[in-house]
């Protein structure tokens, strides 16, 4: 691979990512906003109804999960579909660079951005409700990166299946917006009815969630198993799926 072809590459793409409102908004500033509005109403004091955590501290971790599903269903998925369609994909095939190497653009881009959506969410809520963290760093990351990639994965799926942007947005959101409010991304399970909460349990998402503030939390990797299960084989199903499905024109 040429290195400086993908790390020039790689820059243009995270030019282009602030020129796109709608992933740079949803990555970057709603989750910041949601931190900040239920922060006001809720505060971070420990509650028996959270664990002896905080709101902010049990929100962060699945504000997170958001980011991510943020970034695998609406920014790689309308950004890979309209690179199709406006023809850039064929005309960057039709350069020296390799597909591994533009793909890996892409993919490398999107998590940064996912990743600088949660250092903020972190930087945010330590600085201004003094967020809680028991978790193993490492344990946090390794999950981060694992949550990620499989969403991406899922993202790369609907981009090959979908015939237009505006169809791969339309599918990306009508997927997205359930699933933030139905998983615990945004309002808390232990606020949401039982037969949510059941019905979530089928939702990626939710997992991602569950793992996240698990480790969050300081819980050990052997409590989230199934979690990590279910993750494994969406990124390897959405791997398998994707390399039938995707296209460069």
């Amino acid at each position: 691979m040429n290195m400086r072809a993908f790390l020039k590459l790689t820059w243009v793409e995270i030019k282009l990512f602030f020129r796109e409102p709608i992933g740079a908004f949803f990555t970057l500033a709603f989750p910041l906003m949601m931190l900040f509005l239920f922060g006001a109403i809720f505060g971070n004091e420990p509650s028996p109804y959270f664990g002896g955590y905080g709101s902010v501290d049990v929100s962060v971790p699945a504000y997170t999960a958001m980011i991510i599903s943020t970034s695998g269903l609406l920014t790689l998925t309308i950004g890979m579909a309209t690179y199709r369609e406006n023809g850039i994909l064929r005309r960057l095939r039709a350069t020296p660079l390799r597909p591994q190497t533009i793909l890996l653009a892409q993919v490398v881009v999107i998590f940064l951005m996912t990743l600088l959506g949660m250092a903020l969410l972190v930087l945010a809520g330590k600085l201004v409700y003094h967020l809680r963290f028991d978790g193993s760093p490492l344990s946090v990351a390794a999950a981060f990166v694992l949550s990620s990639l499989s969403f991406f994965a899922l993202g790369f799926v609907l981009a090959g299946l979908m015939p237009t942007a505006r169809t791969a947005q339309v599918v990306g959101m009508v997927i997205f917006y359930p699933m933030i409010f139905l998983s615990g991304a945004t309002i808390p399970l232990e606020s949401l009815p039982d037969a949510v909460r059941s019905f979530a349990r089928f939702l990626p998402l939710t997992h991602v969630v569950t793992l996240l503030r698990g480790l969050w939390i300081g819980e050990p990797w052997s409590q989230h198993t199934t979690e990590v299960i279910v993750l494994a084989a969406l990124l390897v199903v959405g791997i398998l799926v994707s390399i039938k499905t995707f296209r460069w024109e």
